[in-house]
Parts: C-alpha cells; sequence; structure tokens
C-alpha cells in the first residue's frame, strides 16, 4: 500500500510525490482524500498485484491460486477485481464479472478461515465460486480491496498470500 504522503494532494513535507500520484492515477483516475488516508474501521485500502511470487508477470492463460489468511482485516467486505494490462478498465471475459467480494454467496473460506481465490482462463473443477476468469493472450492486474480496514492492515501483522502458479 502506498499513501502518497498520507494526503491526496501527494505532498509530503512540502515535496510533490509525483511517483506516487503518476501511479496512483494509472491505476484510478480519480482520487478522494479518503483514499489517501484511510482509517482503522473507516474507507477503503488497496493492494495491487501484477507479478506472481516469482516476479513474472500475471499471464491471462495462466492459472494462479492467492489465499487470504482469516479472519481478513475488513469490517465491512473485502474484494478482488482484475484489471486489463492494456486498457486499464475491467477486464472483459465470458464470466461477465471481473471481480468477486465477500458479499457473493458463492465465495467460501476455507476450513481456517482463510480464503483461496483463484485466477484462470478455466475454473479450477470444485472451486468455481472462487475463480476469476482470465483471458490468453492479455496481461491484467489485480486490486485485492479492504473496506473498512481493521488493525491488523496498517500495523501489517496481517499480509494477503502472493499469486502462485497453478499451472
Amino acid at each position: 500500500m502506498f499513501n502518497g504522503g498520507g494526503n491526496y494532494a501527494f505532498y509530503d513535507n512540502g515535496e510533490r510525490m509525483l511517483d506516487d500520484r503518476i501511479f496512483m492515477h494509472y491505476f484510478a483516475t480519480g482520487i478522494t482524500p479518503a483514499m489517501t488516508a484511510p482509517q482503522v474501521g473507516l474507507g477503503s485500502v488497496y493492494a495491487i498485484a501484477a507479478q506472481d511470487a516469482n516476479g513474472d508477470y500475471l499471464d491471462g492463460g495462466k492459472t494462479y491460486s492467492v489465499t487470504l489468511p482469516g479472519p481478513v482485516p475488513a469490517k465491512d467486505f473485502w474484494s478482488f477485481m482484475v484489471y486489463s494490462g492494456q486498457t486499464r478498465s475491467m477486464l472483459e471475459t465470458d464470466q461477465k464479472t471481473a471481480g468477486l467480494d465477500s458479499f457473493n454467496p458463492s465465495v467460501k473460506p476455507n476450513a481456517d478461515g482463510s480464503y483461496t481465490m483463484w485466477f484462470g482462463p478455466r475454473a479450477p473443477q470444485g472451486r468455481e465460486g472462487n475463480w476469476i476468469q482470465t483471458m490468453p493472450g492479455k496481461s491484467y492486474n489485480v486490486l485485492l480491496r479492504l473496506y473498512g480496514p481493521l488493525q491488523p492492515w496498517f500495523d501489517k501483522t496481517w499480509k494477503p498470500g502472493d499469486f502462485e502458479l497453478v499451472k
């Protein structure tokens, strides 16, 4: 997570943080003060992934899994959204959705309270409810959003798993 110096104007002790400002505006074409100065239990925070655990860029023709340790530190809910590397818009797929969230009844936790999510062109058998489709030949990146983030996010005692290449 980056915070733009803790303010929506991207100043840090009078210095304009241009790299952070450009990065944020690449992923979010607009910005609000709450996006750069989240508070425990309020607003939202974001984690961005474009590479797997090996440092390779996510490939729409491959299958990956990522695990969120339980409990996920979100008072309100959490979501994964997949964005096209070509358009920066939500990735268009036959699945007709570019993400899943914890309100979706198809999303099921593991026995230990963690959640394993799957990203790939086809759903792994028995994992269809926790699967987000990607497209062969298309690059993508993923935003994990926590709405109403809780203290373990801020003190870094909780962190999402890495994207692991399955096949």
